[in-house]
């Protein structure tokens, strides 16, 4: 499958990153590759919570230097929920956002994230978190649906601490739900 031929869900603008910002300062913006895989059982999904955000993100991350969008998304999956016999890949759709990147002399990052349905065996087995995973209490679980999307509401609503990601899971969650289970 091409990234390019994904089908174009949405581009968002994180509220430090107004269009004008971008703009302006293209020549300190990263782009980055990422995958995020939905894996369904039912009105049951596969998320990953995180503990220091209090959150639900589905599983996925960057893809690396001379890897397929596809292997990325299998090597994520992998390494933090354990995956296995991923099979029945899919293309749900691209999620495009920027957002402040303050590392490795950038200022902005235009994350790309590709995301695909695909199916699982029916056990998990070890995860192989990166550290910064471990400290923030990240763990994969499977959650409904509805529950996960109303506990990223609650969180947006009410929480100080809430990662730079959740806007984008949130919308992806509801997404799902409309498309897949509707």
């Amino acid at each position: 499958m091409s990234s390019s031929a994904m089908r174009h869900l949405i581009t968002h603008y994180h509220i430090d990153t107004p269009k004008d910002v971008v703009v302006a300062n293209q020549q300190t913006m990263l782009i980055r590759l990422a995958t995020r895989g939905i894996v369904m059982r039912g009105k049951q999904i596969l998320m990953l919570y995180t503990q220091r955000y209090h959150d639900y993100s589905l599983p996925g991350g960057g893809v690396d230097a001379g890897e397929s969008i596809e292997h990325g998304l299998i090597r994520e999956l992998q390494e933090e929920t354990g995956a296995k016999a991923i099979s029945n890949i899919v293309p749900f759709g691209l999620y495009e956002e920027y957002r402040p990147w303050l590392r490795d002399g950038y200022t902005l990052v235009n994350m790309l994230s590709y995301c695909f349905t695909c199916d699982i065996a029916s056990e998990l087995g070890e995860t192989q978190f990166e550290a910064h995973e471990i400290s923030n209490g990240m763990m994969p679980i499977w959650v409904d649906i509805d529950e996960a999307i109303q506990h990223n509401l609650d969180t947006i609503a009410n929480s100080n601490k809430k990662g730079s990601s959740i806007e984008r899971e949130t919308y992806l969650l509801k997404l799902v739900k409309q498309e897949l289970l509707s």
